[in-house]
This record gives structure tokens, sequence and C-alpha cells, in this order.
């Protein structure tokens, strides 16, 4: 696999804004969206019935090259329960020397829940990527979602052999994980206290706008720790109470494949436990 050709775009890059609401209404969970530029959702799909909303976060370009900003705001409102993935990987190409940003701010009311479940972003060689994720839950609100990145393309021959990536993960006042990978920091990317070879990561997460109660907080780590035994051979993860309202589970692996079959399994563990709501997947993992 090579990068495919750059389309034509302004010198400044491309900028692409999106923004959703969802909002429940007599049991049913309705969805409104804005965008300007090459991002925007498909088709509202409410495959568990009318009060989950499922939406497919498409950017038609597929790369995201140095200029390029992609904003995404998504408010839930209260008891509204949505769910955004994507139809394939975001990727960051190489880059002359501008940034590639995309910033996702996510925002819920009290009452609310909401799944963010992009599949994963690929780091091309080259590329100097930022990837922002920040998260506002009202008290009673609660959310599940991950963030995946691979470096490079091991499988192709491809290695990540220049460029970085800047990460950042947040709850606001509760939790933060920021860090930047460089390609060349060996020790980081190899050392037995880096990433040790691997050259896929991911951090799954359970959040809450309040404390959770210590059965829940537990009863979550407990099946998170059974998952990960049961997938020891495929992927190197473990999970912590990383704030009294977060739980956070992170891996390891050398391609995406195990990375995201260990956090998916998780997450078919957490639905039922958490929610009370069955495994059900969003419809584009099954194509």
């Amino acid at each position: 696999m090579t990068e495919p050709p750059r389309a034509p775009r302004e010198a400044a890059g491309w900028h692409a804004r999106l923004a959703l609401a969802y909002r429940a209404h007599q049991d049913r969970c309705s969805v409104d969206f804005r965008h300007e530029g090459p991002l925007r959702v498909l088709q509202t799909l409410y495959p568990e019935g009318p009060a989950i909303a499922h939406n497919v976060l498409v950017h038609p370009p597929s790369g995201i090259v140095g200029g390029d900003l992609l904003d995404v705001d998504i408010r839930v409102g209260p008891a509204a329960h949505g769910l955004v993935t994507t139809p394939g990987a975001t990727r960051f190409y190489r880059s002359a020397g501008e940034r590639a940003v995309q910033r996702t701010a996510i925002s819920l009311a009290a009452g609310a829940r909401f799944e963010w479940l992009p599949l994963e972003a690929i780091c091309y060689s080259g590329c100097i990527a930022e990837n922002r994720l920040t998260l506002d839950l009202a008290d009673g609100a609660e959310m599940l979602g991950w963030d995946v990145a691979a470096l490079g393309l091991p499988a192709s021959q491809l290695a990540f052999e220049r460029g970085s990536l800047l990460q950042h993960l947040e709850l606001r006042g509760r939790w933060l994980e920021r860090g930047r990978i460089a390609a060349e920091d060996a020790c980081l990317l190899d050392g037995p206290l880096g990433l040790a070879g691997h050259r896929c990561f991911g951090t799954l997460f359970f959040a809450a706008g309040s404390a959770l109660p210590r059965g829940r907080r537990e009863q979550a780590l407990q099946l998170a720790n059974e998952v990960i035994a049961a997938h020891h051979d495929r992927a190197l993860a473990g999970v912590t109470a990383a704030a009294p309202e977060v739980i956070v589970v992170r891996v390891l692996a050398p391609l995406v494949e195990p990375a995201l079959a260990l956090l998916k399994a998780i997450r078919a563990a957490w639905r039922p436990a958490l929610w009370g709501l069955p495994a059900t997947l969003p419809r584009t993992w099954a194509l």
C-alpha cells in the first residue's frame, strides 16, 4: 500500500467543520447537524430502536495533510443517547512542514449517554499530526469511547521513519493524557518503558460527569481484566481507574486488528453491565 496522490486544495489547506446535536423527545433521539467543507454524517440509523441514534462520520478526501484542520463539535442533550463511528481509518499523510489537525469536542448534558467509536488513525511517515479529543460531561452524564493510532504500515513494510503525532485526550477538570511521539525517538518507540516495538496503541475509556460508585467502578475494572486475560497472546493491555470519574484501558499491539478486537470485546462486556444494553455493533463494522 502506498500513499495516494493528493487532491488539489488551497495552499492554506482544507478547513472543515461539523456540528452534531442529539436531542431526546418522546423516547426518540433525533440528530441535527451543520457542516462546512468536506466533513459530514450519513443518514441517521436506529439499529437498536428509536432511543439510540447511530451516525457515521465521513471525510470524503479520506486523508489529512499539513495545513488541514478538521473540527468536530458534538452536543448531546438531556437523556439523549448517540453513537458515532467512521467507515474506515483516518489517515494523516506526510507534511511539508505544517500541522495536520483533527479536533473533536464532545459535550454531554445531565443524563445523556454517548459513544465515540472511530476506527484507527494511521500516521504515515513524514506526517506532522495533531489529534485532540476534549470531553465536557455534566453530572449524571456518561460516555464510552476510544482512540486508536497506528504508526506507519508495518504489514506493508512502510515504517514510521519521520514525523510526529501529538495526542491529547481530556475530560475537563478530571483527566488529561497528552503526549508527543516523534519518529526519531527510538527510546520511546522501541524501549521497554515505551511502545516496546509495537506500532499500534489505543485508549478505551468509560467516563462520567460525577464520581462512579465504588461497585460500578470495581465491576468495570473486573470485566476489563477478564477480557484482557483472554486476549493476552495478541495484545498487551492494562486497565486502571485514572480518576473517580474515569476507567481507562490502554493497549499496545503490533498491528491494528488485535488492538481493536480487544477494545471491542471490552465494550461488549461493559455495555450490558454498566448500561443494561446489548453489545450492539454499528452496522458499518459488519461491512
